[in-house]
This record gives C-alpha cells, sequence and structure tokens, in this order.
C-alpha cells in the first residue's frame, strides 16, 4: 500500500510539472516571438519538464539512471562524464542539449548516442515495438502542423499588429500582417519584391518593422550570448579560447574565439569566417571536436 500511495503521488507529480512547465515553456516561446526573437522551446523544455522535473521523478522512484533517446553520447571523461555529438551527424541532437549541467550529466544515459536511426529502427522492429516505422516528427509538439503564428495570435490576441517592411536604408517596400511570422534569414514568404533576392535582416518589435536586405548583410562576426552553461574544464573558457560553434541546430559548426564578460555569466564569441542567419533567441554551441562545452542564448550579433 504504502509503494502504491509513493506511485500515486510521482504520477500526480508528473501531471503537475507537465501542465505547469509546459505553460510556462508555451508562455516564454510566444514572448520570445512576440520580442523579435526566433525562440527554441525545446532546449527550454530539456531543461524544465525532462532534465529538471522528470529527473528528480526517477530519483523518487530510486531509478539508477535515467535514460532517453535523444541522440547524443554520454562519455566518461577525465574528470567525469562529458557529453558528445551522436555518431550520426544527421540525427545529432546536441545542439538542443547544451544547457544540460554537470550534475545531471551524472544521472543521465543516452543509449541512441552510438547508433544510427536505421539502426535504432532495426532494434524496434526486432523487439516488437510499434514505433519502429514510425514517421518522424519535425513539428515542435504545442504546434499543430508547424503553424506557431496561429498558437501565437490564439493565445495572444493582437500579437500580430500589422506594420511595415523596410530596405536597410529605411525605405518602405510593402506591409506585413504581424512580425512573428518573420526570423532573420528568412528569404521565402516577404511579399515584397525588388527585383534581387531578399532575406530577413532583423525584426524589430518597437517599430513592427521587418527589415531586409540582400544576403550579404547577413554576415555578423559577433555574437553576445547570455546565460552561458558551461560543460568544458574549469568553471569558464579562457579569453581567446579556440572552439567550433554551432548558430542554428541546421548549421555545421565554424571556427571561432570566446571572450568571456567579467562576472556576467555571458560571453562574446568572434567567429572567425562570419555567419549568416544568426537569430536572437537561438542558442549558440560551443563544441572540442565532437564534445559539447557548453552555450548560451543568442542575445545580439553584429559585423565586425
Amino acid at each position: 500500500a504504502k509503494r502504491v500511495s509513493q506511485q500515486l503521488n510521482i504520477d500526480h507529480k508528473i501531471l503537475y510539472y507537465q501542465k505547469k512547465f509546459k505553460k510556462d515553456v508555451i508562455d516564454s516561446f510566444i514572448d520570445s516571438y512576440i520580442a523579435g526573437e526566433t525562440p527554441i522551446p525545446c532546449v527550454q523544455c530539456n531543461q524544465t519538464v525532462k532534465f529538471n522535473d522528470l529527473l528528480k521523478t526517477a530519483q523518487d522512484l530510486d531509478a539508477v539512471a535515467l535514460a532517453t533517446g535523444h541522440y547524443v553520447q554520454r562519455i566518461e571523461g577525465p574528470t567525469g562524464p562529458e557529453l558528445h555529438r551522436g555518431v550520426d551527424p544527421t540525427r545529432d541532437q546536441s545542439y538542443f542539449l547544451f544547457a544540460t549541467t554537470r550534475e545531471q550529466l551524472e544521472y543521465l544515459r543516452f543509449p541512441l548516442g552510438a547508433l544510427d536511426k536505421d539502426g535504432t529502427r532495426a532494434l524496434a522492429s526486432q523487439y516488437g515495438l510499434s514505433v519502429a516505422d514510425k514517421p518522424d516528427s519535425q513539428d515542435i509538439c504545442f504546434v499543430p502542423g508547424g503553424k506557431y503564428a496561429d498558437v501565437i495570435e490564439k493565445l495572444r490576441p493582437g500579437a500580430a499588429d500589422p506594420g511595415e517592411i523596410v530596405d536597410l536604408n529605411g525605405r518602405v517596400l510593402g506591409r506585413h500582417d504581424g512580425i512573428i511570422h518573420y526570423t532573420v534569414g528568412q528569404r521565402r514568404g516577404l511579399g515584397v519584391s525588388t527585383g534581387d533576392p531578399l532575406y530577413v535582416v532583423r525584426v524589430d518589435p518597437e517599430t513592427r518593422q521587418v527589415v531586409v536586405g540582400p544576403r550579404e548583410a547577413l554576415q555578423v562576426n559577433r555574437i553576445r550570448v547570455r546565460d552561458v552553461n558551461w560543460l568544458g574544464i574549469g568553471t569558464g573558457p579562457q579569453a581567446g579560447q579556440e572552439v567550433d560553434v554551432k548558430v542554428r541546430s541546421t548549421r555545421p559548426p565554424v571556427a571561432a574565439r570566446l571572450y568571456p564578460l567579467g562576472e556576467s555569466s555571458g560571453i562574446d564569441v568572434e567567429l572567425l569566417t562570419g555567419e549568416e542567419g544568426v537569430a536572437p533567441g537561438q542558442a549558440c554551441v560551443f563544441y572540442d571536436g565532437t564534445r559539447v562545452l557548453g552555450g548560451g542564448w543568442i542575445e545580439a550579433a553584429e559585423a565586425a
């Protein structure tokens, strides 16, 4: 009876946290879009529901570890467990787990990290699991069909106020139906044309303007990153430390140098070759080879 009561308690906690934190993740997602950012709710879900409350629930059950289906690797290093990319580069999810702490890594296990997706499906088929042939999902779990603007407009009426589409000189090229429909680097669906390809260079929530320009206007060389989680040696990077960074989950790593910002948890990232489509609200994740050294949230970006 005591064990049943304990299990009911845990079930209740799981439901409570699912509701509470999913709401928090959704609210944060909406606030970020309204602020002209491009958020990643999956990272926040890992930070809260999965690797905070689910992990605590596993510990309440006296489990020896919490295993997840992420395509990343946990490798024992000389100073403790390290987070590494999955062996399949097309499935690697390390970008989304940059906020995982050292303490969480002690308890977490990632059995799929050494497999590719075909190998995972083969094992699922071998053990008769119904998900063996389940189609891959690319959508955010709370955004049916990927139509995030519909969710934002439903939960925050007025979030899609119209505004102007302007060029880099402020010349009005057209109108839009809300900045929530645009993100840095976007080319399609702008609704304006000048004869040359145009891209969203920035989104200004104060003026409700979407600023567009040529592709070269997207190039940035410095990024300000906030709320950094560090998994490398020591308590943070050395000034000028050379790493590779990813500024979007779909972008390849590029060479960079890190410069900590004094006592804050921020870092200035100097991109050695420049990068395009760097958007506030996305993550900047640091790597040394396959090892994840940490990362943080992109706050601002600029050309040299």
